[in-house]
């Protein structure tokens, strides 16, 4: 497997919601034994301390895997953020963290606090990158207005919310863009689209959303799953490419369905 990366992150990560438990501890150290080197968690997700335990099962060097975490919203205060970074450094337990990311907006606490406040636990060394995620092009611009280095933006994105306003936005301001669910939880297997693209190349109708979502400039993806076989699935996305005209077959699948919209959502671009 050739690995993709985009600055010094992987651009094919591990997801860990909705793990849990040994289940989260069994699935992190699987994830390394067959290649990922990018384990992406959140403290809203419960599972911190068992992602930690299985890096550490791994045996693998801290240097050669790169981990995400996320801040839930009713931490992002000031005088918060310092505190929620030390208590998943804490949690995982493996030292500094690679990312920090504010998992969703608060709109009663001000993006400029919360970004100042973060950039603040970054520059002491509690992480070496910062971002954001599930930001629309107009939290975007105001992030932006804060003025301090932000890595990437995670969001929803998959054949069937293609993000193309968020895309454009995140790529003005010189940011990467993480996918989550990728595979809409399983719908592009049911796409007669994606299983004939994947025919023509011996792969599945999910390794094909995965290709398209990596054919696209400064995008990775974070895909969770238990199951070894499954995880070296979501791997072997690098050895074939889709034909600009098969892109746009997949691209014209939105629909604009989301998989992920909860009561902390943002008023989403349309």
């Amino acid at each position: 497997m050739t690995e993709l990366k985009l600055g010094p992150m992987p651009a094919i990560g591990l997801g860990t919601w909705p793990l849990t438990g040994e289940a989260a501890r069994k699935a992190v150290a699987q994830a390394i034994e067959v290649g990922y080197r990018a384990i992406d968690t959140a403290h809203g997700y419960g599972n911190e301390k068992e992602i930690g335990a299985g890096i550490r099962d791994s045996g693998i060097a801290r240097k050669d895997v790169f981990v995400t975490t996320k801040i839930w919203p009713d931490r992002l205060a000031g005088d918060e953020i310092g505190r929620a970074v030390d208590d998943s450094i804490e949690r995982i337990g493996i030292g500094p963290l690679d990312l920090v990311l504010v998992h969703w907006p608060n709109p009663d606490i001000p993006l400029a606090e919360t970004l100042t406040a973060l950039d603040a636990a970054r520059q002491a060394g509690k992480t070496r990158l910062i971002g954001i995620s599930n930001f629309t092009t107009r939290l975007i611009a105001e992030a932006m207005k804060v003025g301090v280095p932000l890595f990437c933006n995670q969001v929803e994105f998959h054949p069937f919310l293609d993000q193309k306003k968020v895309l454009a936005a995140t790529r003005a301001a010189g940011l990467y863009l993480f996918a989550y669910s990728p595979t809409a939880r399983g719908r592009v297997t049911q796409s007669e689209t994606l299983k004939t693209i994947g025919a023509r190349y011996g792969k599945t109708a999910a390794q094909v959303a995965l290709r398209w979502i990596l054919q696209h400039d400064g995008v990775g993806y974070v895909a969770k799953s238990a199951s070894p076989e499954r995880m070296r699935e979501n791997l072997a996305t690098t050895d074939f490419a889709l034909t600009d005209a098969e892109m746009a077959a997949i691209t014209a699948l939105a629909d604009g369905k989301r998989v992920v919209d909860i009561d902390v959502s943002p008023e989403w671009d349309t």
